[in-house]
């Protein structure tokens, strides 16, 4: 062999061996998944269980092979509800973390602060939060799992015809999700023949929404009263409605949907009905219902771990992280382009949330009949027959 042969046999073998070694490296490297969450402050009862569900289900997915032979590395920042310090986490884990995806985002405000990043670095982002801003208008790297706020409002509206009611009042908070349910629910009242009497607000940090409750019940001709917010506003509206002797019936929205809101309002949320998905009654659920295995599944795996009754919250951020897998593991690689083409079209996923089928016109993917109505009746939730 000649000199030259041997030298050009040499650098092709380093090569080929280089090329390798940085296949081999980048087969063993972990698929990391990031997330800003608010696990502390006002909204800690979203991000609480949205973190403790990623944790768990990260640890549950390596224990079972990973996700395309690697591993999952969750990358997780406490945003506490704040919308700049959402940003700034984001911005870490697009530019320093170099996350592959991002689940998180436990509210709308906080979302809304990330959109234009993500958008702008191309990183696929499966939003945990309610309002139907994020993902109308479509943007293109932008998802999301909870029913809209929207939805919930028509499902509530759906509901109320079936009791012949068409007079309300409405009462909301002043947070971006309760801002935009109130304004959906103005928008979509026409549609249901729903004529609303009287609109108050209360602000986030009141402690009793006497006066607003007053107002409404001083006027005349209204059949039901629906809240739109979350937090613990809805419990302290609960508790001033039967204090000064409300008797219509009370709607909240999917925003509360936890068992922390029939503990914070007590006997007075007896009643009181709202949509939301169908974990909160998974064990009820008849063995024909196709979404009963996801549910209790994640239902039993979530209150064995923490010991902690499970949310509608966490739920949102188990599907936001196994749409995040599926996709992974349709595209065949963590390509994000590719990771986000696979997330569009997604069809007949069953989340605990309902049948997710995305779409380039609908980055949700759920309809009405992912919403379960349910009522407060002993203490607990139950479905509304």
């Amino acid at each position: 062999m000649s000199t030259f042969t041997l030298k050009h046999f040499t650098r092709a073998a380093l090569a080929a061996s280089l090329a390798f070694g940085a296949a081999a490296a980048m087969a063993q490297a972990p698929i990391k998944i990031g997330a800003f969450l608010s696990v502390t402050g006002p909204a800690a009862f979203l991000g609480d269980p949205e973190q403790k569900t990623l944790e768990l289900y990260v640890e549950r997915i390596n224990a079972a092979g990973g996700v395309l032979g690697r591993k999952l590395q969750l990358v997780s920042y406490d945003s506490g509800g704040d919308a700049e310090k959402a940003r700034t986490f984001a911005k870490r884990l697009i530019e320093q973390d170099a996350v592959d995806a991002i689940v998180g985002g436990s509210t709308t405000g906080e979302t809304m602060a990330v959109v234009p990043l993500v958008e702008q670095a191309g990183v696929p982002f499966v939003s945990l939060a309610g309002a139907v801003v994020i993902i109308e208008p479509v943007k293109k790297w932008v998802f999301k799992t909870p029913h809209t706020d929207r939805m919930a409002c028509e499902k509530i509206f759906v509901d109320m015809q079936a009791r012949k009611i068409s007079k309300i009042a409405l009462i909301s908070g002043s947070g971006g999700f309760d801002k935009s349910m109130r304004g959906q629910c103005l928008k979509v009242a026409p549609n249901y023949k729903i004529e609303v009497l009287a609109d108050e607000t209360y602000g986030g940090g009141d402690t009793d929404m006497t006066a607003q409750l007053t107002k409404i019940k001083n006027t005349a001709g209204v059949q039901a009263v629906l809240n739109a917010g979350f937090g613990q506003g809805p419990a302290i509206v609960t508790k001033n409605f039967r204090q000064i002797g409300l008797t219509v019936p009370l709607y909240q929205s999917h925003g509360v949907a936890s068992k922390e809101f029939i503990k914070l309002a007590g006997p007075a949320a007896e009643g009181v009905r709202l949509p939301a998905a169908a974990l909160l009654v998974a064990e009820t659920l008849p063995d024909a219902d196709p979404q009963k295995k996801v549910v209790v599944g994640y239902k039993r795996a979530y209150e064995e771990r923490f010991k902690q009754d499970v949310s509608t919250f966490g739920g949102h951020a188990y599907d936001g992280l196994m749409l995040v897998v599926e996709a992974m593991k349709r595209a065949g690689t963590t390509d994000k382009a590719k990771v986000r083409d696979a997330l569009e079209g997604i069809k007949g996923f069953m989340g605990t949330a309902g049948v997710v089928n995305m779409s380039p016109a609908d980055h949700m993917g759920l309809d009405l009949t992912a919403f379960r109505m349910l009522e407060v009746k002993n203490g607990d939730w139950a479905l509304v027959k």
